[in-house]
């Protein structure tokens, strides 16, 4: 496992404590799991995600990660509907390890209200959690 230092951290994302991370791009909202998250599970070898048009409160699960060790929920960070999935982890679900920020984003979300973003961590924020775990 990675240590703290060697995590990648993107500083144009917003982080959850659950470890997931929320991107906004024109007025919708792309989401994935951390660099931190992945590493924990291991090599990634499944991704259940939700259907297009589902719509979900913040913090309510939308859906699972599988590796080879653990089965793992993954959370909405701001409530919406799901606009998009990335149909390419269906045959690709490593994409996630190997590239969490960009190639393995899970779901793109039109969200009901764009500044729940606000109440989610920056980078300084989320890394001083992780330091405390």
């Amino acid at each position: 496992m990675k240590k703290i230092s060697e995590l990648v951290l993107s500083d144009d994302v917003r982080y959850t404590e659950e470890h997931e991370w929320a991107r906004a791009e024109s007025g919708k909202v792309i989401v994935g799991i951390t660099d931190y998250a992945q590493d924990q599970l291991g090599d990634i070898v499944f991704v259940e995600l939700p259907q297009l048009g589902s719509t979900f409160q913040k913090g309510e699960e939308f859906g699972t990660v599988e590796s080879v060790k653990a089965v793992s929920e993954i959370y909405m960070p701001v409530s919406g509907e799901v606009i998009a999935v990335n149909s390419n982890l269906a045959d690709s679900p490593e994409l996630v390890n190997k590239s969490p920020y960009s190639e393995g984003w899970l779901i793109e979300v039109k969200p009901d209200d764009l500044s729940e973003l606000d109440t989610l961590m920056d980078k300084d924020e989320y890394l001083a959690m992780l330091k405390g775990l």
